[in-house]
């Protein structure tokens, strides 16, 4: 299961981010933020374009998490404009864990938390997380 944080900021800079060779959707400029503020702390993977965006990995606690990233923005709109992101958060499982429904993910998650949390403490409104 993964979960969906939805975020709005101005804080991302989507006018310098690398064209998304598969579909034009921005997204990369917040986890490369992210890769940058917590340099040191969590290791995050570079970011990967995908068809619905951009991702990355992150070991958290000794478990691998997926991070995906979009935005709606399109070229053309205001890129210092306070825009709506979507974060997703997805628990790496092995076929074991998923087939005995070990390992599942949770609001309460750690690293989800951890996210949530941090981008409060950045001034980042977080509008919901479904």
């Amino acid at each position: 299961m993964q979960f969906a944080v939805t975020l709005k900021s101005s804080k991302f800079d989507v006018s310098q981010e690398d064209d998304n060779p598969i579909n034009p959707i921005y997204g990369q400029s917040l986890l490369q933020w992210l890769r940058k503020h917590l340099s040191g702390k969590l290791k995050i993977s570079e970011p990967e374009a995908e068809d619905w965006g951009w991702y990355s990995f992150v070991d958290f606690e000794g478990r691998s998490y997926m991070l995906g990233s979009t935005v709606f923005y399109e070229k053309g709109d205001d890129p210092n404009a306070e825009l709506e992101w979507v974060f997703q958060v997805e628990k790496q499982r092995s076929l074991k864990e998923k087939l005995l429904g070990r390992q599942k993910m949770t609001l309460e998650d750690g690293c989800l938390q951890f996210f949530n949390n941090l981008f409060e403490e950045q001034g980042i409104t977080v509008v919901s997380i479904d």
